[in-house]
């Protein structure tokens, strides 16, 4: 018998889930983020962040960084966070942690790179006490 692996929409889901988790002051500031879960990074980002493999990254923040103001005239860039199956499935078969737990670390972190948090901020995020 063998199990069907997490789909776009299953890791989707997880996703929203895992937003329920996270401070509600954040949660009202990202309502414009869009959340995409894709297979795997673009080759144009693959080469954007010389990854040596599509496999190096679970998550990007694409956009606007939070506050920061836009010149006249220029187009607002959409908020967008993506998260990438394969190789969230991938660490997930590696360390055998619990799948939305690396899912949430992701979005945490995405939407840490989008608030300009530190990593401390992020882990109290993620591990609340």
């Amino acid at each position: 018998m063998s199990a069907t692996p997490p789909t776009l929409d299953d890791l989707e889901v997880l996703a929203r889930t895992a937003m329920q988790s996270i401070p509600e002051h954040l949660r009202a500031m990202t309502r414009d983020v869009v959340f995409v879960v894709e297979e795997f990074p673009s080759d144009e980002i693959c080469q954007e962040m010389d990854l040596e493999s599509p496999f190096d990254l679970l998550g990007l923040y694409s956009g606007q960084p939070f506050g920061q103001q836009q010149l006249a005239g220029q187009p607002e860039d959409l908020n967008m966070i993506f998260l990438y199956r394969r190789p969230i499935l991938d660490l997930w078969c590696e360390t055998g942690e619990d799948l939305a737990r690396i899912v949430t670390h992701v979005l945490v972190h995405e939407i840490g790179h989008h608030f300009g948090l530190s990593d401390e901020d992020m882990e109290r995020i993620e591990n609340p006490m």
